[in-house]
């Protein structure tokens, strides 16, 4: 009895000590419970006081974003905000209702934003982790923060294939904004900009290529950011691939967050927990990519800054905008954004005598697309000449005796001091605005470089001379083979002023060219290595000893092609008679492999392929500011990339050749089976050849069936594909021209559509066949398809 009331008494003693222990783990916030936006207005905090959710003053804004943020850190930094970042006034208020979960309201009552749930509430509560979770009266997790993230990511934290965080539009701007990331369905990371009206995603600047088309079990399937802090990608076999590198995690209590930030840059911070100092900031575990101006391979959106901006790298490593002279910001508040030239140029300004015009001058700057012209070989003289007097050209660029001439607006600019580039800038005289030239960040050339070290010399003594001596001579061997080494072809990409190769680098990168990958009517290629990239190096032979000038000519008008269904060219060799070209590596081979070997590809894939096909002689034919006929257009020149995206290769090529350099040995180009009649009649050639061999081309990946046929000897005999395609569809049998591909027949209306387009293609007028332009909307089904007339009307009427 006394062992009982003694407990008891322990008990009622305690008893505020277990109650104050247990809301302390576990603080929960009840439905009705709400918060007011107002200045030091109290938040919901987690058990340990880590994190915070509630109203937050938005910087330079009279107004409070809710938000989640770390409470016990000066700089209150947020993570978390909801969709559309809504900026609500004082007196607004949040608050947990029974049925529709987080209300957000305005000061006037209006609704802004719910958390959209639709089920009985118990409770809501914010945890350690960082998450709001709310949970139902049946104790199950009903909605949580970390489902709709916004630019942040924390330790515990799951992204599944298909999810995304995005930037803000600026460090005030909680808006989203130009950048995302993205775990692809295919289970690739990556980065891109995106058209912030439409979501339209551009090309990716940084992809972790954890997509395996060819194992599945080897792609990506989680983005995981673990509790230690390591974030890395769960592939759907169980194994890693790290992004937070293995021993760079600080040793010692850390908070710690991944976010991709405002200016592009996807970054992991660390933070003490307990800090010795009122004014520690966050720390750089690592960040991606590592050079961001230099990082943009595609040719839609801005790049890393506005149109008509400049990109180079701050103290930090950071990304920087600067506006240029003779331009200014179009809104003031945001330097990362679009710049306005004070004068645009007019073709009526240009006939107007009295009007004259100058150049600002800038130096290692540009603006790699954008091109409309291009003159090779000229002077420095002759191509701002050139721009003068031209009234659509805005900037000229010269480099290496060549001038690319551009119109507005400018994309993609960026600073770099190993280009050795001039930007000439067009003004109207009278307009020049009084600032003078940014003076944009970045590492200076090493010629200023040792200008520098070699004046502070001077002053030193003897020793410590001779030991600077001695370390500068290091730098420069250093330095020399960093040049030599400089193409890493994965994070910096090559643009249209194309890297000109020594032949013995060459040689080296292939290991003697040892490592054959095929042969064509071009040459020989090789695998080899340039940096940390593996390239493909395309030897050309029996080439016109006299053709140096039209060899430059024609690989210039091939650099300045930028499309995803074309193979980059990235950069060449031009040594005596060797004549070599640097492009881009296809880790799946030709799609003639793909289409002709022992497995028919799916039905799907293959229409993506032929899109593909299509959409790249689109560009070559109408969108290049000279225009490019392949001429030899067929499976072996068609390229797979890692995704199996169709990639096309040897464009441009053709008028390189020697005449009888092809399968056929009548004097034309191009290769038997795919050759358009025209070739043969001496007439004009045009843009309409390519359209008859993608016909040829589209028939073949229709039926996985080569062009002619061959016997086990490899000798071409009997059933030409055109006429057998043409027979199947008069008599209404496409299942034999298929072989019976039962997901092509499901698909009966698209197969159809796509051989009658294929018929269009090889008729022998060429007046009838259509554009690839009309090809693409005909296979999109934007146009509709007639009823092809017979491919050869003249070799019918002859039998």
């Amino acid at each position: 009895m006394q062992r009982v009331a003694y407990c008891l008494v322990l008990s009622i003693i305690f008893l505020p000590f277990l109650v104050f222990s247990q809301q302390t783990n576990n603080v929960s916030v009840s439905v009705g419970a709400s918060l007011t936006a107002i200045d030091d207005g109290k938040p919901w905090l987690s058990p340990s006081g880590d994190f915070a959710f509630g109203f937050q003053k938005v910087q330079g804004k009279d107004g409070f974003l809710l938000s989640i943020w770390y409470d016990k850190i000066p700089e209150k930094t947020i993570i978390w905000n909801p969709e559309g970042s809504p900026i609500v006034p004082k007196g607004s208020k949040i608050e947990l209702n029974d049925r529709r979960g987080l209300v957000l309201s305005d000061n006037q009552g209006r609704e802004v934003w719910t958390s959209g749930t639709n089920l009985d509430i118990g409770y809501g509560v914010m945890n350690d982790t960082g998450n709001f979770v709310i949970i139902g009266n049946d104790s199950r997790k009903i909605w949580e923060s970390f489902g709709f993230p916004t630019d942040t990511l924390l330790p515990s934290q799951v992204m599944q294939r298909g999810g995304a965080i995005y930037s803000r539009k600026s460090r005030t701007n909680f808006s989203r904004g130009r950048f995302q990331l993205r775990l692809l369905q295919d289970g690739n990371l990556v980065l891109n900009t995106r058209d912030i009206v439409s979501g339209y995603a551009y090309a990716d600047y940084y992809a972790t290529k954890t997509n395996d088309p060819a194992n599945q079990s080897n792609s990506g399937e989680q983005l995981v950011f673990d509790e230690i802090g390591y974030l890395y990608i769960r592939r759907r076999n169980g194994q890693k691939f790290d992004l937070t590198p293995n021993q760079e995690l600080p040793f010692g209590d850390y908070y710690h967050r991944v976010t991709l930030d405002f200016d592009g840059v996807f970054t992991q911070y660390y933070h003490p927990k307990v800090s010795t100092t009122t004014n520690s900031s966050w720390g750089t575990v690592w960040s991606y990519p590592e050079n961001i101006c230099l990082s943009f391979r595609g040719s839609e959106g801005s790049g890393a800054c506005g149109f008509n901006n400049v990109c180079s790298l701050n103290e930090s490593n950071r990304p920087k905008c600067e506006c240029p002279r003779g331009f200014s910001l179009v809104d003031p508040s945001d330097p990362y954004g679009d710049c306005k030239p004070y004068f645009y140029p007019s073709c009526e300004d240009h006939e107007v005598k009295v009007v004259t015009f100058d150049f600002v001058e800038l130096s290692d700057i540009d603006w790699p697309y954008s091109d409309y012209e291009i003159i090779n070989p000229t002077t420095e003289t002759d191509c701002k000449a050139s721009c003068l007097n031209d009234c659509f050209c805005a900037v000229a660029i010269y480099r290496g005796n060549k001038c690319w001439k551009k119109k507005f607006p400018l994309s993609f600019g960026k600073v770099d001091y190993s280009l050795s580039v001039k930007a000439f800038l067009k003004f109207r005289k009278g307009d020049l605005p009084p600032e003078g030239p940014p003076r944009f960040s970045g590492k200076k050339n090493d010629r200023q470089s040792l200008i520098i070290v070699g004046s502070a010399l001077l002053g030193t003594s003897v020793f410590v001379n001779i030991v600077l001596i001695v370390a500068i001579c290091i730098g420069i061997f250093l330095i020399y083979q960093r040049q030599i080494r400089k193409l890493d072809l994965g994070s910096n990409g090559v643009e249209t002023n194309l890297v000109r190769f020594k032949y013995r680098q060459l040689v080296n990168a292939t290991n003697g060219f040892k490592d054959e990958l095929g042969k064509g009517a071009f040459g020989i290629v090789y695998k080899g290595v340039v940096g940390k990239n593996t390239v493909a190096v395309k030897k050309l032979d029996r080439m016109d000893q006299d053709g140096d000038k039209e060899f430059r000519t024609e690989v210039n008008a091939i650099a300045r092609t930028h499309h995803k269904n074309l193979v980059q060219l990235l950069g060449f060799c031009d040594e005596g008679e060797n004549r070599l070209l640097v492009y881009e590596y296809m880790s799946n081979g030709t799609l003639a492999s793909f289409l002709f070997g022992d497995m028919r590809p799916g039905w799907i894939h293959r229409c993506n392929i032929a899109l593909g096909i299509a959409k790249a002689l689109s560009y070559l034919h109408e969108e290049c500011s000279t225009q490019i006929i392949h001429c030899d257009i067929k499976p072996q020149n068609i390229l797979l990339d890692e995704y199996y995206n169709a990639r096309i290769s040897d464009f441009g090529l053709a008028k390189l050749l020697l005449m009888n350099q092809s399968r056929t040995n009548t004097g034309i180009r191009g290769t038997k089976g795919y050759v358009a009649p025209e070739w043969f009649r001496n007439t004009p050639v045009s843009v309409k050849v390519d359209v008859y061999s993608f016909g040829v081309l589209l028939l073949e990946i229709i039926s996985c069936r080569k062009s002619v046929k061959e016997n086990d000897n490899g000798d071409e005999y009997g059933a030409i594909l055109t006429d057998w395609a043409w027979d199947c569809y008069q008599e209404r049998r496409l299942d034999l021209f298929v072989d019976n591909d039962s997901e092509a027949l499901n698909d009966i209306k698209t197969l159809r559509s796509f051989v009658m387009i294929g018929l269009w293609c090889v008729q022998e007028n060429p007046s009838l066949r259509p554009t690839m332009r009309t090809v693409i909307q005909m296979l999109e089904g934007v146009v509709e398809v007639n009823k092809p007339p017979c491919p050869f009307p003249l070799s019918v009427s002859l039998s």
